[in-house]
């Protein structure tokens, strides 16, 4: 008998990582930055690229400590508590009430359906935030399993932008009153 559970839409909770853990992990401490945020996170959450970001969003916190229920959550797969990655907006929604997204799959659980299941519950949240009006992806053009991820979450690309450590990405966006909770809820069954 083969095993679909690949085939099962994921479902996923967020964890905070804090400005502690956020710290911790910008300086390569798995463990201190694990003992943070309250769950056993994977070597990926001290890569090169991770600790960069990490070390960015701990800054952005000390800037502005009001950013933090917006930016830097650790992803865990439900039922079994696995942390799958990390997920949230960049920071809070700007003066035009635009979010951006940002997600990332640990390695090892890439192709199984968590990085949609991040974004939806990305999507779910902006939603139900009043004073979101536009949810924001930027995209490699190269970059052909994240365009599949947002494929059917109604993302429209509306212009292109140069970025120092991406190159070149497609700039995508969905209004958030057009994402309804119940939509969402099905997002994960593609047309076949």
């Amino acid at each position: 008998m083969e095993d679909d559970t690949h085939s099962l839409p994921k479902r996923v909770r967020f964890v905070e990582l804090g400005a502690t853990a956020l710290r911790a992990l910008a300086h390569g401490d798995l463990a201190g930055g694990s003992a943070a945020a309250g769950v056993a996170l994977d070597e990926h959450f001290v890569s090169e690229r991770a600790r960069s970001i990490f070390g960015y969003r701990a800054e952005q916190l000390a800037e502005d400590p009001s950013a933090a229920p917006w930016i830097a959550r650790a992803v865990v797969s439900e039922p079994d508590g696995a942390v799958v990655g990390d997920a949230g907006f960049h920071g809070p929604p700007d003066e035009t009430g635009m979010v951006e997204v940002g997600y990332t799959v640990v390695p090892r659980y890439r192709r199984q359906g968590y990085a949609r299941a991040m974004l939806r519950a990305l999507l779910l949240r902006a939603a139900a935030e009043p004073q979101v009006k536009t949810v924001r992806a930027t995209i490699r053009s190269d970059n052909a399993a994240s365009l599949a991820t947002i494929e059917g979450f109604g993302f429209t690309p509306v212009g292109e932008q140069g970025e120092e450590r991406d190159g070149l990405e497609i700039v995508f966006e969905v209004p958030a009153g057009a994402l309804r909770a119940e939509e969402l809820s099905g997002s994960d069954e593609r047309p076949s």
